[in-house]
Order: structure tokens, then sequence, then C-alpha cells
């Protein structure tokens, strides 16, 4: 992004709009740990007083950012998986739509390279299962126009877990976020397990 890029602070914004854009961009820049209540409050435009009317202190701020951003990139695949031709046309664009937002993600990246502790834990084991489930049950609605409710979200789960590899691979050997090189690799290696669940391929011309 970068996924996120912060709304200019000219632009008439909600304080707490203002407040979680600030935190991302704190966090891209000095990572959790060092981002402090007094550097989203400056970044935001606003002081720390006017921070506490929105929110009890900085985890509450991160956390109303993540839920945020979950939201925000949910609708952006959804968008994306809809407005495909085909049903392998919505499986490309959602991973590389992912892997684009999530791989230019300032604050995600920073915390990959500099902070992984902050962040592994809840992508992996259970935390992580309990994390794809939901991903997948979110980003279902891209596929609807081929698959039932139970398997749009199965396909999600899985979609989520190979841009989850790739995001968390240093040096991936396909770049995700180039539709001609990702497309291969899906249609070879994802698409034929996805595809025996499909109800029907879109007919639009």
């Amino acid at each position: 992004m970068a996924l996120v890029a912060p709304a200019p602070l000219s632009r008439p914004t909600p304080v707490d709009v203002r407040l979680r854009d600030a935190v991302l961009a704190c966090i891209g820049r000095f990572g959790l740990a060092k981002t402090t209540v007094d550097d989203i409050a400056r970044e935001a435009g606003c002081s720390r007083a006017t921070l506490y009317r929105y929110f009890d202190g900085k985890p509450e701020v991160v956390q109303s950012a993540l839920v945020a951003e979950h939201t925000r990139v949910t609708a952006v695949l959804i968008q994306e998986g809809r407005a495909a031709r085909t049903f392998a046309d919505a499986v490309v664009a959602v991973v590389v739509t992912a892997a684009r937002e999530l791989r230019g993600h300032d604050a995600l990246q920073f915390l990959l390279t500099h902070e992984p502790e902050a962040i592994l834990g809840h992508l992996a084991f259970g935390p992580g299962d309990r994390v794809l489930v939901a991903a997948g049950d979110a980003i279902a609605p891209a596929f609807d126009r081929w698959l039932a409710p139970e398997p749009a979200a199965r396909a999600g789960e899985w979609l989520a877990r190979v841009v989850r590899s790739y995001v968390l691979m240093p040096h991936p050997p396909i770049d995700f976020t180039d539709a001609r090189a990702a497309r291969p690799f899906l249609e070879h290696l994802v698409l034929p397990g996805l595809a025996t669940a499909a109800l029907h391929e879109s007919r639009t011309p």
C-alpha cells in the first residue's frame, strides 16, 4: 500500500480516522514498540488530550486501525473478485490484489522486518489458523458468482494461506504482485483444487 497512504491532514476527516491513519504511518516509520501516544497525536495533528477523548491509549488506537484496515482491504478484494469475468480471473485478481496491498503496506513490512515477534505469533499455529479462517469468511463474497457460501469461504481461506506464505517469504520465487507471473502458478497449482467446488462459470460476455 504503500498499502495505507494516510490521508493528508488538510483534508477534513473525523479525528478518529486521522488517528488511525497516524498510528499506521508511525508504525511504518518507527515501528510498534517505539511509537508513542505523542507521536500518534503529532502525526494526526491533534493533542494527547484529543487522542484520549477517542481512545483509551495506544493499544486501542492500534486495534482500531487494524480493524479499519481489515475492513478496507476486504472490501477491495471483494470488489476485484466480483468484477472478474471468470472464476479463474477472480482468483488471480484476489491473490494479486492482496499481495500488492500487503507487500506495499509500510506498517506491516516494518514489523515483518524489524519486529517480527509482534506479528508472527498471530500468523502461526492455532492463532494463525483462526486468522486464516476468518479471512476466508471475509473474502468469500468475492466468489459468490461461482461458489456457494461454504465452498467460497474454503476457497477464501486457501487463498489466504497462499498469500500468507508469499508475504512471509523474504525472497519469494514468484512475484504475486505481477498478474502475468502469478497466473501460471495459480492456474496449475491452486485453481484445480478450487475448481471442483465451483458451481458454475460466469457466462458474462
